[in-house]
């Protein structure tokens, strides 16, 4: 008997010691004067699970879990989960297997899915759900169907598993694009997300996407969104952007991209924009001056993955705060979202220092997401080599310090966490929503937890059952509903299309600004279609005591022709002059219709043929170079810090001899240029044809202000010919051997 006592004993202590290595309660260490601890030392090498928790630093109170790690999965870089809970993994399996991204493009990465039978909050099953992809970069869980987008492609397919054994067996094109994308993958596009408008996002391209008669159906922006990995939005449909390659940690949130790309210089400042790791960061490939004395990274370089909080199991105060990832940091920042008359501020949360910063150098937190738990996740791709190809050639300080490292030896990992505090235990509801009939479901768009809202209403949507319209307006217009739950029901509405004007006429009138801006938002497609008398129904709105409903008033009106509609817009920026918001956006929309309308000027004197040129070189440089060159070419200078790349607009490179800017886009720049150095080097882009590099380079010449000649293909052809066999970048010193 007392044998037996002692094996329980034995087995509840090893049980306790088991449970603490799966969570992270360490706090931020410092020393006598306040300064943060650095390990200046870090040992590079492979840390399992558990001891890599055990490095993981959290404010008190606030703790990491593990939910999945390896062999379970490999490389992970996103997440979703479908309506009945069930986890989706993307795994990059061929992501930098070493320092020269040797088989990258092999088509052997998948997405995986897990699941937690037991309801410990770990993940105990894992199945590939789908194989042979190359590099899948985005994946949304649509109902019992997984969207998912790969490198180098614009298809987006659906999968699904007809027969229960957990891996997809129907595959289906929902979306068709057959032009191949041959940007560098960092720069290629992300996201996939549904809105809370009932739009698909994703960044970097000039468009959108809409879920109707099985397929996805794009919607042209008049100007692309910007952003690089990752995208977020908040309880009311507001993007979150980020570009690593310009180091901005978030961008275009001041209002929706469908409106047009506009950021204030203020939006943050150089504050915000240093990082405080609490390890050495030798693999940053700006190279030294993206250090502190202490060795220590001093600003944003990699910053990815970003997710507001709208889970239930965090304290009351983290609602709404964007999370950021930085992997070359070892650090996520959780920011504090402030709204002042419309305009948006970012700040940290705390006095330098981070929410979760690590001394493990293989953690690489890629990406962020609240999950239907209310606990907030965080995927860590767990590697030691977290920049691209394009960035560890050899003879780059990034390289030497991955070859010193030996960062290249930690390869086909990757974790899982999630973040949860004392005191409040996750919701074990596990959600049943792909066996519910929609009536069930029209509860969920009142639910605490975001992710419970967001998937009711998808799935409403998407199902195109009309038979809860009665049920939906009815929420709409009850008082007694929650805020969030009269703006899911407006727009699972318009999603259904059944939305009449006498529900949408009322939510002009609600006692909440947010249900008010909501109703003004879904008013969009009917003003742009010239509906005069709903224009006018909105007439008085324009002296709304909310600044936040005139503004998104005035960005309904703006593409409307409509004598009533520019009255309106005319009359709050004269009774309003204060309210930067509304008068800086529209005074930034009006300056890039002049200069748009100049351009078109300008193209119309030239050949149909270099017009069309002129439009292919356009679309590239507004998707990619704008991120780090500027939309008007005269750099990034959000936060008020150093541009991350040199200005284009009336440079003399640039309206001179075109060789230097073929050499350039074709084997890349780096070092200091005109003895100013920037954080980043220009990344070689000669994997692309001549047309394309010929493109790009005619649009920077006869735009901006520029007014240099069209570039041939066959001008691209001659240089790339005389210099075959290139490997590295070019820097100012060897250019100026080139002809004036």
């Amino acid at each position: 008997m007392k044998q037996s006592k002692k094996l329980v004993l034995s087995i509840l202590t090893l049980s306790m010691l088991i449970y603490t290595c799966k969570v992270s309660k360490q706090v931020v260490k410092r020393d006598a004067n306040g300064n943060i601890i650095v390990n200046t030392n870090p040992s590079p090498a492979y840390l399992t699970p558990q001891e890599s928790l055990k490095t993981m630093q959290l404010p008190k109170g606030y703790r990491l879990e593990l939910v999945a790690s390896e062999p379970m999965i490999h490389e992970p870089v996103a997440i979703t989960w479908d309506g009945n809970g069930r986890m989706y993994v993307a795994e990059m399996n061929t992501y930098m297997q070493d320092a020269d991204g040797t088989g990258e493009m092999k088509a052997v990465s998948t997405v995986k899915m897990l699941e937690d039978t037991n309801g410990d909050g770990k993940m105990d099953k894992s199945t590939v759900f789908i194989d042979k992809l190359l590099l899948p970069r985005m994946i949304l869980a649509l109902d019992d169907r997984i969207l998912v987008n790969e490198t180098n492609s614009n298809h987006i397919y659906s999968y699904r598993d007809t027969n229960g054994d957990g891996k997809a067996d129907e595959k289906k094109m929902v979306y068709r694009n057959d032009v191949v994308s041959t940007s560098n993958l960092e720069h290629q596009k992300s996201g996939l997300i549904w809105n809370l408008d009932n739009k698909i996002y994703v960044t970097v391209e000039n468009k959108r996407y809409y879920y109707e008669d099985g397929m996805l159906k794009e919607e042209y922006l008049h100007e692309g969104p910007g952003g690089q990995w990752g995208l977020t939005s908040d309880n009311y449909g507001r993007l979150f952007f980020s570009a690593a390659g310009a180091e901005v940690p978030a961008l275009n949130f001041q209002q929706n991209p469908s409106y047009g790309r506009f950021d204030f210089n203020d939006q943050y400042d150089n504050e915000f924009k240093a990082v405080w790791p609490i390890i050495s960061t030798p693999d940053v490939q700006g190279g030294p001056r993206r250090l502190r004395a202490d060795s220590t990274l001093n600003h944003f370089t990699a910053c990815t993955g970003q997710s507001v909080f709208r889970g239930t199991t965090l304290p009351a105060d983290v609602q709404g705060d964007l999370f950021i990832c930085e992997p070359v940091g070892r650090l996520i920042r959780r920011a504090k979202v402030t709204n002042t008359d419309g305009k948006i501020t970012l700040t940290n949360a705390y006095n330098k220092e981070e929410f979760i910063a690590s001394t493990d150098m293989n953690f690489r937190p890629v990406n962020s997401v609240t999950g239907p738990d209310g606990c907030l996740y965080i995927v860590d791709m767990y590697r030691g080599i977290i920049q691209e190809g394009n960035w560890t050639k050899k003879g780059s300080y990034l390289r030497d310090q991955i070859d010193e490292k030996k960062f290249d030896k930690n390869i086909g990992r990757g974790r899982i966490y999630r973040v949860v505090y004392d005191g409040i235990k996750p919701d074990k509801n596990k959600p049943k929503m792909l066996d519910q009939t929609s009536d069930k479901l029209v509860p969920y768009l009142a639910h605490a937890n975001g992710w419970w809202r967001d998937n009711a209403q998808k799935l409403i949507v998407v199902r195109g059952d009309k038979s809860v319209a009665p049920a939906l307006k009815a929420m709409a217009l009850n008082k007694g509903t929650t805020q969030l739950g009269r703006i899911h029901a407006l727009w699972t509405l318009q999603g259904l299309k059944a939305l009449d004007n006498e529900t949408l006429l009322q939510a002009f009138r609600d006692q909440d600004a947010e249900v008010r801006k909501t109703a003004v938002w879904i008013a969009d497609d009917a003003v742009k279609k010239g509906n005069d008398q709903l224009i006018s129904a909105m007439d008085f709105l324009k002296d709304d005591p909310s600044a936040d409903v005139r503004f998104q008033l005035a960005l309904t009106m703006r593409f409307s022709k409509a004598e009533k509609a520019q009255g309106m817009i005319n009359y709050m920026i004269q009774k309003y002059p204060k309210n930067k918001m509304l008068v800086e956006s529209q005074k930034n929309f009006e300056h890039k219709n002049n200069e748009r309308a100049l351009a078109a000027k300008k193209a119309a004197t030239l050949k149909e043929e270099d017009q069309k040129f002129l439009l292919k070189g356009a679309a590239i440089y507004k998707q990619l170079c704008a991120i780090c060159h500027g939309a008007d070419g005269k750099g990034v200078t959000i936060g008020g810090s150093d541009m991350p790349a040199p200005p284009l607009a009336g440079v003399k490179d640039v309206n001179g001899d075109p060789e230097k800017l073929i050499k350039i886009l074709l084997h890349g720049l780096s070092g200091p240029i005109d003895g100013k150095t920037y954080a980043d080097a220009m990344p070689a882009l000669g994997a692309n044809d001549d047309e394309y590099i010929a493109s790009v380079i005619s649009y920077i010449r006869n735009d901006m202000g520029n007014k240099g000649s069209i570039v041939k293909p066959a001008d691209v052809k001659k240089v790339r010919d005389e210099h075959k066999g290139r490997d590295k970048n070019w820097t100012t010193q060897e250019l100026l051997n080139t002809k004036k």
